[in-house]
């Protein structure tokens, strides 16, 4: 028995490491799978920008469209930029000897991506992309260090260096103010990510809100029943909450006459 626990504790260690990720700190960011609008412009941008070297094999366009309340006729002229057909996987364009020949390896289907990585890690990987002239396609990322793709949203969020810029003062954890103003408390920092201006043509707040939109379509993909799963255990803890109720009194009855 204590060399099955050894064994159950041995095989969960890499779980664990693998689910703590990097050291740098990861923003948080609220999912709402019940918003179709954001998962129909999270869709949109995965297409446009993402499938042009990663695929969704396992995700299938007619799914998509009938989860999201997107017609055929739209689906099929905005979303479906290749031959397939309606009812076709998402698999990516490019084949996969091409990927190794111009990348040395096959970029990763990025269907089950959230459930690996999770929605905070998405986040604030797609959003810490910056210049790095050492680097082959001459970005970086601070989640994800030696990366090994181009910055593809580069167009929208703009260049991104590292550079000097005001940042709140934290002490313990919590975020420093005047206590007579109630101004924020700054000091000026060089190791920070700054967006050269004018070189994207979204601003940040847009920006933030269309990688939301990419990682909530992202979820969405990576179980697509998740919210009927949700409703159907909620439906199972009420029956089960009565039927302990009933099955209590039931006891009470046979046993009665034994005590």
């Amino acid at each position: 028995m204590k060399k099955q626990i050894a064994a159950l504790i041995l095989a969960a260690i890499p779980m664990f490491g693998f689910a703590a990720g990097g050291a740098y700190p990861l923003d948080s960011v609220s999912i709402d799978l019940t918003d179709k609008a954001a998962m129909q412009d999270g869709a949109k941008t995965f297409v446009n920008y993402c499938m042009g070297c990663h695929g969704a094999k396992f995700q299938r366009y007619e799914r998509v469209a009938n989860d999201l309340g997107i017609s055929e006729e739209l689906m099929m002229k905005n979303l479906v930029l290749t031959d397939a057909k309606f009812g076709d996987h998402m698999k990516s364009s490019m084949t996969a000897d091409d990927a190794k020949k111009w990348f040395g390896v096959a970029p990763p289907d990025l269907t089950l991506v959230a459930r690996v990585r999770g929605a905070d890690w998405l986040y604030t990987y797609m959003r810490t992309f910056y210049e790095d002239p050492s680097r082959p396609y001459g970005v970086n990322n601070k989640v994800f260090p030696s990366v090994g793709m181009p910055n593809v949203l580069v167009g929208l969020q703009g260049r991104q260096e590292i550079g000097c810029k005001q940042v709140q003062i934290e002490e313990n954890g919590a975020k420093v103010f005047d206590q007579l103003t109630g101004v924020p408390v700054t000091h000026e920092a060089c190791d920070q990510l700054t967006v050269v201006p004018n070189t994207g043509s979204l601003s940040e707040t847009e920006f933030d809100e269309k990688i939301k939109n990419l990682v909530t379509f992202l979820e969405y993909s990576a179980n697509p029943v998740k919210l009927k799963s949700q409703r159907i255990g909620t439906y199972v803890l009420l029956f089960l909450a009565f039927f302990f109720v009933f099955a209590y009194f039931l006891k009470r009855e046979y046993w009665k006459d034994v005590h």
